[in-house]
């Protein structure tokens, strides 16, 4: 997609993991979540050498309907990372784990409890003109706030607000408020009052890697985009496991739960099921009644024990990079029975 950018300037792109040298604060590293750290570190180095044995477009097997990007009405005369990629490739030397979530406009990120009027008034009173998406916890709207800063802004469904959706909504403010990174979706606040939940989270323009991995926003991914983002999803997670005041397991790591800028960074987004790792000094582990992940991506060492670690984080980003070599969902149901489950196929 990068017109003039030779894909073996990949292989140059430094990817340091030893932070220490960037977060001058931590004066020592976690030895319970090495391996993780290691794990992460690995998968991203080593997918440039899949990608150039693997890299296969996407095959659409959901339905024979003409998607938008395949519309006479969309043919652009540039690629949209065309336009990005000299600005992308400007910033590849950027600090690995620097915290570059500054705010803007001189708003700080998780620090405004919103009122409803503010609410209302950033949405159009959540004019459907302003809706972006709609998912199982509710409807995404963008806003903008009264010093210009753009947002997207998380309403939960009313009708089906209940215990469960109320402790993701919770642990989806806690988790967000303590992070701050390049690589995950800033938060600017909250509102709960009576019936409504929502979140303000910073406004990602350019969709999820899932629709441009079926080519329904945008233009198709060349392999060194997929690479960049595969390294730019990895950062995040290092940075949750090893770089926060308490490790944080994602719990969710999906190609619909990873946003791109218009630079086509990568910022992973959704901490509904987000969970505090366990205390390795008190041999404690997170035993869970209720798995939570998505079908395809859920360890199966999790499934099977119950037990929650930050290796569940770290084999569902090992599906994500199937799912970027082949442009592949994780489970196909329409395909032949022994394709159906892309990473047994691969």
């Amino acid at each position: 997609m990068y017109g003039g950018r030779n894909t073996s300037s990949t292989g140059s792109r430094s990817v340091p993991y030893s932070p220490a040298s960037v977060y001058s604060d931590t004066s020592t590293t976690r030895s319970s979540t090495s391996s993780s750290r290691s794990s992460v570190a690995s998968a991203a180095r080593s997918v440039a050498g899949v990608f150039v044995s693997c890299f296969t477009p996407p095959v659409d097997t959901r339905s024979s309907t003409k998607s938008f990007a395949d519309s006479d009405e969309f043919k652009p005369a540039a690629s949209d990372a065309l336009r990005a990629g000299s600005e992308r490739k400007r910033g590849s030397n950027r600090g690995v784990y620097a915290t570059a979530n500054n705010s803007t406009h001189g708003r700080e990120p998780g620090s405004v409890k919103f009122s409803m009027e503010e609410i209302l008034k950033a949405t159009r009173n959540f004019s459907s003109s302003f809706k972006v998406g709609q998912g199982g916890f509710g409807t995404v709207y963008r806003g903008r706030l009264e010093d210009g800063t753009l947002v997207a802004v998380k309403r939960a469904k009313k009708s089906v607000y209940d215990k469960h959706l109320g402790v993701e909504f919770q642990s989806e403010i806690r988790t967000l408020a303590q992070v701050e990174h390049l690589n995950l979706v800033k938060f600017f606040g909250y509102l709960e009052h009576g019936d409504e939940r929502i979140v303000v989270v910073e406004y990602v323009p350019n969709g999820t890697l899932r629709e441009h991995l079926d080519c329904i926003h945008g233009n198709f991914l060349d392999l060194a985009a997929r690479l960049d983002i595969a390294i730019d999803v990895a950062h995040a997670i290092t940075y949750l496991h090893m770089y926060t005041d308490h490790p944080i397991i994602h719990r969710d790591i999906k190609s619909s739960n990873i946003l791109l800028t218009e630079n086509f960074r990568a910022k992973v987004a959704d901490f509904g099921f987000a969970r505090l790792a366990a205390d390795s000094d008190s041999g404690v582990t997170h035993v869970s009644t209720q798995v939570k992940g998505t079908a395809g991506y859920l360890d199966p060492e999790y499934l099977r024990t119950y037990q929650l670690t930050e290796k569940s984080d770290v084999y569902s980003f090992g599906v994500l990079l199937v799912e970027l070599v082949t442009g592949r969902r994780p489970i196909e149901p329409k395909r032949e029975l022994m394709e159906r489950i892309t990473a047994k196929w691969v």
